[in-house]
């Protein structure tokens, strides 16, 4: 099967150093748990594969009496998928950050079944969850974030608890055009919410109640032959410079221009903490990185003088590395989804079981 673990057992193997054996059947591993000899490792088949580890029904349509029923019977056969799982070992360690914001059979509820003695956060799952109170308790001021990314929709919780605790929030990305829009500018063909105009501007009204500086971007490099699937411009296709409010018909708003860059690198100037999620602009394309790479190098240059900096995110941890950045900053984070939780004040079930909290 192609998402079937057996085939990275010779991986592990090597990684490890220790003989690995592989249960095909994770809800009947006990015999196979049960002959380990001392050094030796299992490795378990896909937990993705059993509906008990997420809790959710499957070919049952959502909304529906029949989806409920289900979901609750799911709910029963967890815990005893959980429990079955907790039943191979001794101890249970959470080292895996990118999952902890998801209360699954293998992340959170086979806690349960441990006592506090034998269940613990890994050494990588520590790291991370002090890189996030770094950030988010411990905080050094200035603070600045820059959130990236082409959608305001799916980043405005964590927008508006970061409104309460920084001192500059840059914005940028595909959300810069959601922002002028919210301001009858042109945008050509930039991607944009429509349905979004008014959170647009309530973040805004935000940030000035909160006195925080708000840094959008001012212009922007447009072109109008992207190609998507390859990742690089259409031959005889134009690239320009141009405001962010004033992109012409045809053209669609790509990565963050030079006034945009100099205003975001100032922005990060002199800070002590520093969050970075999400990149200025599709930088998957060579043409359009300068956006990403400016804010990359002003977080590197911060972090020298002795900012805490936290990068988080696949795109922006995809960034530094494409930069040549991931030695001059202090942090990169495993999570995306997990990471983005935390920073929006939710408790992350991975790692509430094991404080039990």
């Amino acid at each position: 099967m192609k998402k079937s673990l057996g085939q990275i057992r010779e991986a592990v193997e090597k990684a490890l150093g220790v003989p690995v054996a592989f249960a095909p059947d994770c809800a009947k591993a006990a015999d196979a748990a049960k002959a380990l000899k001392m050094g030796e490792a299992l490795l378990l088949e896909n937990l993705r594969f059993y509906p008990e580890e997420e809790g959710k029904p499957v070919g049952v349509e959502k909304g529906t009496p029949e989806f409920d029923e289900a979901k609750k019977a799911l709910k029963v056969s967890q815990k005893e998928f959980a429990k079955t799982l907790a039943s191979y070992a001794d101890c249970y360690v959470m080292d895996a950050f990118g999952t902890a914001h998801r209360k699954h059979a293998s992340t959170a509820v086979i806690a349960d079944y441990f006592d506090a003695d034998h269940k613990m956060l890994g050494l990588l799952m520590e790291k991370e969850v002090q890189a996030v109170d770094n950030v988010l308790s411990n905080i050094k001021r200035p603070f600045v974030a820059i959130m990236g990314g082409s959608k305001v929709s799916s980043k405005i919780g964590i927008i508006e608890n970061l409104l309460g605790k920084v001192d500059k929030l840059i914005l940028c990305g595909g959300m810069t055009y959601t922002f002028a829009k919210a301001h009858n500018g042109e945008i050509g063909d930039s991607i944009v919410e429509l349905d979004k105009l008014d959170v647009a501007l309530g973040v805004e009204e935000l940030a000035k109640k909160n006195g925080v500086e708000l840094v959008l971007g001012s212009d922007c490099n447009a072109t109008n032959g992207l190609d998507f699937d390859t990742m690089t411009v259409k031959p005889g296709a134009e690239i320009i410079t141009c405001p962010a409010n004033k992109v012409p018909a045809g053209f669609e708003g790509v990565d963050a221009g030079p006034a945009s860059q100099e205003d975001f690198r100032n922005a990060i100037k002199g800070a002590k903490t520093i969050l970075w999620n999400g990149p200025a602009g599709v930088f998957e394309c060579d043409a359009f990185t300068a956006g990403s790479r400016a804010i990359g190098e002003a977080i590197a240059e911060a972090t020298a003088e002795g900012a805490f900096s936290l990068i988080g995110g696949g795109d922006s941890v995809a960034c530094v590395n494409k930069f040549g950045l991931a030695d001059k900053v202090s942090y990169i984070s495993t999570g995306g989804g997990a990471l983005l939780e935390a920073i929006e004040g939710k408790v992350l079930p991975g790692v509430a079981a094991i404080k039990g909290e």
